[in-house]
């Protein structure tokens, strides 16, 4: 009878008589582990509230749930040893193979400033009603560079200040005014018309200072009716 339970049991090995193998040994289910205190997943959704974007936001932002956003919140506040959502968006990491961590070198023009004093701006916010409307007449109107988009957010190269155009909250009623620098305000303002960028006067003076250099100006609308200008000083040859 013995002889008959093992030829019917013959190839499967009992498991009684296989060798032991370490914990650390054995395939482990589901996503491997990171060495870092936070999964990719929880630094993109860190990363998202420290921007000040609330869970509604940061699920449409990057196509997920709100619970998941939620779930790696939560999971993010516990591994950090947090209090809430506040103490995590004013908590100071980086992910540990990022280029901050690693120390690396800012891509940005060196800047000559003294201790103590902030650099020169490198970005300007302005809010739009449609990012792709918006993305063609910066591009195409003004002949911006354009950087890259992102959902509902388009950046571009202002002479190395950078544009960020956003379409999430739709566009403000009321936003500062941008003022760019030309050589040449009557030959700029005249491609700008031939392009449809349509103009609220000519270039004119504002001003002339005492050694005689002049400020010109010209204003012109951005597609939700809002206020930019072309500016240029002119010294006497």
């Amino acid at each position: 009878m013995g002889t008959e339970n093992a030829s019917a049991g013959e190839g499967k090995p009992d498991i009684r008589t296989l060798p032991f193998r370490p914990m650390q040994m054995r395939r482990l289910r589901g996503r491997p582990r990171h060495d870092d205190v936070l999964t990719p997943a929880e630094w993109r959704i860190v990363h998202a509230v420290r921007h000040g974007l609330s869970n509604p936001q940061i699920a449409k932002r990057r196509g997920i749930s709100v619970d998941a956003v939620k779930f790696h919140v939560a999971n993010a506040i516990a591994k950090l040893g947090l209090v809430d959502r506040r103490a995590l968006r004013q908590w100071r990491g980086a992910p540990r193979y990022g280029a901050l961590a690693r120390g690396g070198q800012l891509k940005e023009t060196t800047m000559e400033t003294k201790q103590g004093e902030l650099g020169p701006i490198g970005q300007v916010s302005r809010t739009v009603r449609d990012i792709k409307e918006a993305e063609a007449w910066y591009r195409n109107a003004l002949g911006l560079r354009h950087l890259y988009t992102f959902g509902n957010l388009a950046f571009f190269d202002c002479g190395g200040t950078r544009l960020y155009l956003s379409a999430e909250g739709g566009a403000s009623a009321a936003e500062s005014i941008l003022y760019f620098r030309v050589a040449d305000i009557d030959a700029k303002h005249a491609e700008l018309v031939s392009r449809g960028v349509e103009f609220k006067g000519a270039p004119h003076m504002i001003h002339r200072h005492a050694d005689g250099t002049e400020e010109w100006m010209a204003f012109f609308a951005d597609p939700e009716g809002r206020l930019l200008a072309l500016m240029s000083q002119v010294k006497l040859a």
